[in-house]
C-alpha cells in the first residue's frame, strides 16, 4: 500500500457524519433526516459521505449500483494494467511498452501546433528520451526541468527519433532514481459523466479504512487448505495489486466467497424447504402403480421410470419435494408429470400445472385429455380469458375440491383462486416465472413442488440457479419419434427450398415458417427485406406468391386468446397447411403432421431458442426437416447455425451456447432471486464452484441456521445478500 494515501472521509461542512470521537463514533446529526447519526462507521453507510463524493455524485454511483461503502468496495476493477520493470533508455526497442526513470532536460509547450504538444526531454545515464503528449497545455506547471520523472508508455519513432506520446507519468522526490514508485494498475468501470480517474481518486485513498471494516468468514486452516488469502488483504490486493501473481490470488479469494455465499443462500433456502415445512406424504403401492401406468398406451423408457423412482420416494416424505425435472424436447417429461399428478390424487390432494402461455397450457390440458379420457379425474382448464359467472362457478369448485387437476398460466397466482388441499405444484418452463411467482403458486400450503424445463440446463447453470433443486434428466426421447434434419439455406438455394417444402405439403404433410418480429417497417408483400423478417408481410408473400394452391395461416402474439386457440385447433385439423408464427409457438405445440420448420432470418435467434422451435417438428414418426434462412450471418451467428446443422442434442447444444455467449446472456440469475455475480464466472470458474458448493452444503449441515458464534460474519454477509430474495430473513 502507498505510503501517500491519506485518510480522506471528508468531514462534509454540511453533516460532518464521520467526524469520530474516540470509539470511532459519529456524533453529528444528518441534516437531511434529522436522525442523529451516531453509529459506528461501517459498511452500510452512504456513499455520499465519502470526501469527493457529496450528493450530486453520489447520484452517479446510485446509476452505477453503488449506494454504500460496502458497494464502494465491491465495485470491482473492470481491468488491470501493470507497468513494466524500468529500462534504461538506450534498450529500448520501438512497439514496447516500457518504463524509463530519468531527470528532465526540458520541457517546450508548443501551442501553435494543431494540436498543441507539450515536450519533454529525459535523460539518465545512457541516453535521452522524447516525450509528448498532445493537448498537454495543463502540464506547464506540473512538469519542470530539473525533476525525477518515471514514465510508461509506448515506444516509437519520428523522424529517427526515440519518443514516447502520451504515457503515463509521476514525479519522484529527489534522490529517488533507484526506487520506482508504483502505478496503481486499476481501470474501473466508468460512467459518462463519472469518469474512470475520478472513481479511482475516490477509492483508493479510503481504501485502507474500508479494509479495516471487513470481517474474515474462514479460519486460517480452512483458508491454507482451500489456498485462500485473507479476506482483507483479497480486497485490498483487487483495487491496488502490487504484481500480478497478488492480483491473482485476490480475484481467487474474492471470486470464492462471492460463490460460497450463492450457495449458502440456496443450501439454506434447501433446509428451510425440506425442514421447517410439512408435505402430505403420499404413497405409491404396486395397485396404484398400476392403474396409473394403465392411462399410457406405450411403455415408458428407462429414463423416464428412473426419474418416477425418484419422485415417488419425494412424495412419500412430509418433507415437501422440491425437483427440477430437465428433458430434451419431445423426451415425454409430461408422462411424468402426470404419473406425480396422479399418485397425488390417489392420495386425496389437488395438483395444479402452471405454464408459461395459454397456448402451452392448452396443450398440456389436451395432453391429458388424450390420457384420462373416460377417467374419474376432474380436471379444468383455467385462463385470464375465462370470466364472469362460468369464473365463479369454476373457482368454487377448485376451493371445495371438486376439481382434481387445474391447469392454467399465471392466472392461477390470482388471490381469487384458492384450493382446498393442494398437495403437487407442476411449473413447466420454469425459467418463464419470476422466483415469487412461484413462491406464490404455494400460497399458504406447502405442497410438492415439480419443476419441468424443455431448455437442456448446463451442469454449471443447473448448479447455480437451481442449487436448492434435486435435478433428474430424462436424456433420451421414447422411440418411434421421427429424426430432424436441420440445414442452413443460402439465399440462391431458396427457390429449391421452397419447392421441396411444395412437396411434402402435397404428400398430406404440414410447414411451419417462423420469423423474429410480427410486422415490418410497412414494406408491402413484395418487399424482400420485409417479408424475411416480419410475420405479416411473410404470410402475404407465401399466401399471395409462393403457396398459392395451400392454405396459409397467421398466428402472434398480438392475437386474442380466442383466435390463437382457433387457428392452432385449424393448424391441428390440418385446415391449415403451412402456419406463420412468431416464437408464440416456441414451447409446447404438439402437432405431429408438421414435418418441416422454416425459421426465417435465422441469425438473429439464440441457440436455445433455435432448438426449442425445432422441437415442435419430428414429433410424429416420420422424418422431419428444419431449414435455417440467413442473410449473411456474421461470425457468432454462423457457429450457431454450425452446431445446430449438427447437433440434435440440446444439452451438447446448451454448453455450446453457455461457451459462446455466458451465464448472463444465457440465463439470468436475476429471475431466481439471486443477484449477478460481480466477479465470479460459473464458467470459467467452475472448479470453485464445485468447492463452494460442497463447502455450503456441508456447513449448512453441521449448522443448519449458522447460529455458532464461529459463523456470525458468514451469517451476516449472507442476510446482507441473500436475505430478502431467498427467503431467508428469518434465520436471523
Amino acid at each position: 500500500m502507498d505510503s501517500t494515501r491519506q485518510k480522506t472521509f471528508k468531514p462534509a461542512a454540511e453533516m460532518e457524519p464521520f467526524r469520530k470521537t474516540p470509539g470511532t463514533q459519529a456524533q453529528k446529526i444528518d441534516k437531511s433526516t434529522g436522525e442523529e447519526a451516531g453509529k459506528k462507521l461501517d459498511l452500510s453507510m452512504p456513499v455520499r459521505y465519502v470526501k469527493g463524493v457529496g450528493p450530486a455524485r453520489a447520484k452517479l454511483f446510485a446509476r452505477l449500483g453503488v449506494q454504500t461503502l460496502s458497494d464502494l468496495l465491491e465495485y470491482f476493477p473492470r481491468e488491470w494494467r501493470f507497468a513494466p520493470e524500468p529500462t534504461k533508455i538506450s534498450q529500448i526497442r520501438p512497439a514496447e511498452n516500457v518504463t524509463i526513470i530519468g531527470i528532465i532536460e526540458s520541457v517546450e509547450y508548443q501551442g501553435y501546433r494543431t494540436p498543441p504538444i507539450f515536450e519533454a526531454l529525459v535523460a539518465d545515464d545512457t541516453g535521452v528520451c522524447r516525450i509528448i503528449w498532445f493537448h498537454g497545455g495543463f502540464l506547464r506547471d506540473r512538469l519542470l526541468a530539473g525533476q525525477a520523472v518515471q514514465v510508461t508508455g509506448k515506444a516509437t519513432t519520428y523522424k529517427g527519433q526515440l519518443q514516447l506520446t502520451n504515457p503515463k507519468y509521476t514525479v519522484l522526490e529527489e534522490g529517488s532514481l533507484e526506487s520506482p514508485r508504483r502505478f496503481e494498475p486499476a481501470v474501473y468501470p466508468a460512467s459518462g459523466r463519472l469518469s474512470e480517474g475520478q472513481i479511482k481518486k475516490i477509492i483508493l485513498p479510503i481504501l485502507d479504512e474500508l479494509t479495516g471494516l471487513i470481517d474474515e468468514f474462514h479460519e486460517d486452516t480452512f483458508r491454507r487448505k482451500a489456498n485462500l488469502i485473507g479476506r482483507r488483504q483479497a480486497f485490498e490486493w483487487i483495487h491496488s495489486p502490487p504484481d500480478e501473481q497478488s492480483l491473482g490470488r485476490a480475484k481467487r479469494r474474492l471470486k470464492y466467497d462471492e460463490l460460497f455465499l450463492m450457495q449458502l443462500g440456496l443450501a439454506m433456502r434447501k433446509y428451510k424447504m425440506h425442514n421447517l415445512s410439512l408435505a402430505i406424504p403420499m404413497q405409491c403401492n404396486e395397485r396404484i402403480d398400476k392403474r396409473i401406468r394403465k392411462r399410457f398406451p406405450f411403455l415408458l423408457t428407462k429414463d423416464q421410470n428412473n426419474v418416477i423412482a425418484e419422485i415417488v420416494q419425494d412424495m412419500a416424505d412430509n418433507k415437501p419435494m422440491n425437483r427440477l425435472l430437465q428433458g430434451d424436447v419431445g423426451s415425454g417429461k409430461t408422462v411424468v408429470a402426470l404419473y406425480a399428478a396422479l399418485l397425488a390424487i390417489a392420495s386425496k390432494t389437488q395438483v395444479a400445472m402452471m405454464a408459461p402461455t395459454e397456448i402451452l397450457a392448452e396443450q398440456h390440458f389436451l395432453s391429458i385429455e388424450r390420457y384420462l379420457r373416460n377417467s374419474d379425474v376432474k380436471r379444468v382448464l383455467l385462463t385470464g380469458g375465462i370470466t364472469g359467472r362460468k369464473r365463479e362457478d369454476l373457482l368454487k369448485r377448485i376451493s371445495t375440491g371438486k376439481i382434481d387437476i387445474v391447469v392454467g398460466t399465471i392466472a392461477l397466482l390470482h388471490h381469487d383462486v384458492k384450493f382446498s388441499r393442494l398437495g403437487l405444484v407442476v411449473i413447466d418452463e420454469q425459467h418463464k416465472f419470476g422466483v415469487h411467482q412461484r413462491a406464490k403458486l404455494r400460497k399458504d400450503t406447502t405442497p410438492h413442488c415439480l419443476v419441468m424445463t424443455a431448455t437442456p440446463i448446463p451442469r454449471t447453470l443447473a448448479m447455480t440457479a437451481f442449487g436448492d433443486l434435486d435435478v433428474s434428466i430424462i436424456k433420451h426421447s421414447p422411440p418411434g419419434r421421427g429424426k430432424v434434419i436441420t440445414r442452413q439455406i443460402e439465399p440462391q438455394d431458396r427457390t429449391k427450398a421452397y419447392e421441396f417444402i411444395r412437396q411434402r405439403l402435397e404428400a398430406g404433410k404440414q410447414a411451419y415458417f417462423v420469423f423474429p418480429r410480427i410486422s415490418g417497417d410497412g414494406g408491402g408483400a413484395g418487399d424482400e427485406k420485409t417479408h424475411l423478417k416480419a410475420a405479416t408481410d411473410g404470410y402475404k408473400f407465401l399466401q399471395n406468391s409462393i403457396f398459392t394452391e395451400f392454405t396459409v395461416g397467421l398466428l402472434h402474439g398480438q392475437f386474442s386468446s380466442q383466435k390463437k386457440q382457433a387457428v392452432m385447433a385449424d393448424f391441428r385439423r390440418c385446415k391449415i397447411n403451412v402456419l406463420v408464427s412468431t416464437v408464440v409457438i416456441e414451447v409446447g405445440v404438439d402437432v405431429p403432421n408438421a414435418t418441416v420448420m422454416v425459421i426465417e432470418a435465422a441469425d438473429n435467434f439464440g441457440l436455445a431458442q433455435l432448438h426449442q422451435l425445432r422441437g415442435r417438428i419430428g414429433r410424429g414418426q416420420d422424418k422431419a426437416y428444419c431449414f435455417l434462412f440467413a442473410e449473411g450471418p456474421n461470425h457468432t451467428a454462423k457457429s450457431r447455425l454450425e452446431i445446430m446443422t449438427k447437433s440434435n442434442d440440446g444439452f451438447e447444444i446448451a454448453e455450446h451456447d453457455l461457451r459462446m455467449r455466458g451465464p448472463g446472456e444465457l440465463f439470468s440469475t436475476r429471475q431466481h432471486g439471486l443477484p449477478d455475480l460481480k466477479i465470479a464466472n460459473i464458467v470459467d470458474d467452475f472448479e470453485l464452484l464445485v468447492m463452494a458448493r460442497k463447502n455450503a452444503f456441508k456447513l449448512v449441515n453441521q449448522d443448519p441456521i449458522l447460529s455458532s458464534a464461529n459463523h456470525r460474519n458468514i451469517r451476516k454477509a449472507l442476510l446482507q445478500k441473500f436475505g430478502k430474495t431467498l427467503g431467508l430473513a428469518d434465520i436471523a
